[in-house]
């Protein structure tokens, strides 16, 4: 499963809750018996049998036969093991729907663990595809400051602060040199509070590998270079920004001038890969591709480098069976499953679905073909979306 397909799981099946202790998580670590985890399940099963509550007993009984069916559809334990959610996901009341969650992960599970409970455990699958790359931007001037955390492509807002510095007096003579004087003491004050939230809120974020200090003006050299924020904090500090604006502009401005400093990130990476889609697209005859249906007949000409798609994009390839036309595949909206036959109107029986993002991993085998998901957090991302969210990088024009 990729880690897309894995993100978009996690999140339905933190949604999901039980009446009473009735789901059920397995997990299987790298290498482990598949036969031992079978046995012991069976003998969860014998306990099972003992809870008092006849429909839970049921719903947990049902569940972990479930699971067993499933496990012994393997030959061996898959390479990075195995994690299996089931139970009861029906919302009414006293109706059972018990559904199975596979997950074959995209890194080794290290945990082995059987729990039943109101919600499945999913701390071991959300540490995988927890943003590996995290920054922090601290974005001021004599003003206003923003601090916030660059999370993988995501911009996270968490502090700001609006100044009462006073801008500086023309007035001369001795009146003049006590405003200096006291705005001086204004602004360290200023400088200190915002020193204050910072060693704060990275104190608290271990994961934070680097800080970029950006704004306009000198306020920022100010900052580092008299020493406001603690040791174990500056010493993240990668670089200074400048920037015309602060505010939420001043923290989008200040990744895209971040190029250099964050030049192996994913954000950067990916306004690259989308920056250059876009310059495409607007030459005459430029060497790009965009819609589902024109992807794939250039990804089928051989004529694709890479493809693009969307994180945001809620659609899926769907399997339906036609009764007098026979199997089709289509790619639908989410919230549009039922399909007619184009041929007879006929409403076609639905077979099977996986995400967009999994059916263009199997499609761009064997072209030697990239494939590349972005994110609708930055700019470009939205654009990308509104644009249709699948896309694609010609080698030559068709």
């Amino acid at each position: 499963m990729s880690e897309i397909a894995l993100k978009k799981l996690v999140k339905q099946l933190g949604s999901i809750r039980g009446r009473h202790t009735e789901l059920v998580t397995v997990y299987v670590p790298a290498g482990y018996s598949l036969h031992e985890v079978s046995t012991q399940l069976k003998s969860e099963q014998g306990t099972a049998e003992n809870i008092k509550s006849k429909p839970v007993r049921k719903n947990v009984v049902s569940s972990l036969e479930k699971i067993i069916r499933h496990i012994q559809l393997y030959k061996k334990t898959p390479e990075h093991g195995l994690a299996l959610f089931c139970g009861n996901v029906s919302e009414k009341e006293g109706a059972a729907d018990i559904q199975l969650f596979p997950v074959e992960p995209p890194e080794p599970i290290k945990t082995k663990l059987y729990w039943c409970d109101q919600k499945f455990v999913l701390e071991p699958l959300e540490e995988m595809i927890k943003e590996k790359e995290v920054y922090g931007i601290i974005c001021l001037d004599k003003s206003e400051a923003d601090i916030a955390i660059l999370s993988g492509k995501k911009i996270l807002p968490m502090v700001h602060f609006d100044s009462i510095v006073p801008g500086k007096s023309r007035a001369g003579g001795q009146s003049s040199l006590r405003f200096a004087r006291v705005r001086e003491g204004m602004l360290q004050d200023w400088l200190k509070k915002v020193a204050e939230a910072a060693n704060k809120l990275f104190g608290e974020h271990k994961e934070v590998i680097g800080i970029i200090i950006s704004g306009s003006g000198p306020v920022k050299e100010f900052f580092i270079r008299d020493n406001y924020m603690h040791a174990e904090v500056s010493q993240r500090v990668i670089g200074t920004v400048d920037t015309s604006y602060t505010g939420e502009f001043g923290l989008h401005e200040t990744v895209e001038k971040s190029g250099d400093l964050l030049k192996e990130s994913s954000v950067i990476k990916e306004k690259k890969l989308l920056q250059r889609f876009f310059d495409e697209l607007h030459k005459p005859h430029g060497l790009v591709a965009y819609g589902v249906r024109e992807v794939i007949n250039a990804l089928e000409m051989g004529a694709v480098d890479t493809v693009i798609v969307s994180e945001g994009l809620d659609m899926k390839e769907v399997e339906y069976e036609c009764s007098q036309h026979g199997l089709q595949k289509k790619f639908v909206f989410s919230d549009r499953k039922a399909q007619k036959c184009e041929q007879c109107q006929q409403t076609m029986k639905v077979l099977g679905e996986r995400e967009v993002i999994e059916s263009f991993e199997e499609k761009v085998k064997g072209f030697g073909t990239r494939l590349e998901t972005v994110s609708s957090d930055t700019r470009e991302g939205q654009q990308f979306l509104y644009l249709g969210g699948v896309g694609a990088l010609l080698r030559y024009n068709i």
